[in-house]
């Protein structure tokens, strides 16, 4: 028999952690093997529990959802983080996502929703709620109205770019180029000035819109 999923919950809301520690428990096949009331001990539980799968809020106090996934996915690369959450809009969603959730759903989704969505992030797959799903696809597929750049990005740039997408950190990019986090850093300025973007997650839609990275890319392929 197969060891089961093992579960971080982290959310603010003690009933919320509560409902969700009951239906986990009548799953055969999954156990909660811990509990985190706010970002920061969620990334400490991550980082000594080490969990197959951290299924965790966006609004929490002392450090909220996205620093949190931000922390463990540079600890932890490999981890697999579900959020769930009430909030669907785009500020929300999209750096989520970008900064290495595997799955976002809705605290409305159905308890089958929500145990298929764990054995999705348990093997590795993304498990989206259908109304982000819809708001992803809609800005991956939204014809870019940003001028283009007199100053085309070299090769480099487009590797970086490349990682960016991929929710890497700068540390995480400078290891895969075997260069140093401020060329790294540079490079990313670079981007961020000739495509006339604002910041990181612009960057990522705007690699995805080109076709330049996948949603489901986990491996950079330069």
């Amino acid at each position: 028999m197969a060891d089961p999923i093992r579960i971080l919950i982290a959310d603010d809301h003690a009933v919320v952690r509560k409902g969700l520690q009951t239906l986990i428990a009548s799953e055969p096949g999954m156990t909660v093997v811990g509990e985190a009331a706010d970002g920061i001990e969620a990334v400490l539980h991550a980082r000594s529990l080490k969990p197959d799968v951290i299924l965790l809020d966006l609004m929490m106090p002392r450090l909220d959802g996205l620093g949190a996934i931000q922390q463990i996915k540079q600890e932890n690369p490999a981890a697999r983080i579900l959020v769930l959450t009430s909030f669907a809009e785009d500020d929300k969603v999209f750096p989520a996502i970008k900064a290495g959730a595997l799955g976002y759903l809705l605290k409305d989704s159905s308890p089958d929703q929500l145990l298929q969505a764990i054995r999705d992030s348990h093997q590795g797959k993304s498990s989206l709620d259908p109304a982000v799903a819809v708001k992803l696809i809609r800005e991956i597929n939204r014809p870019s109205d940003l001028p283009l750049s007199a100053d085309p990005l070299t090769e480099r740039e487009i590797n970086v770019l490349k990682l960016v997408a991929q929710g890497r950190t700068n540390q995480e990019i400078a290891q895969a180029l075997v260069i140093s986090e401020r060329t790294v850093g540079n490079h990313i300025s670079s981007i961020l000035s000739k495509l006339h973007l604002a910041n990181r997650t612009q960057a990522a839609l705007y690699a995805l819109r080109e076709g330049l990275a996948k949603l489901e890319d986990s491996e950079p392929s330069l």
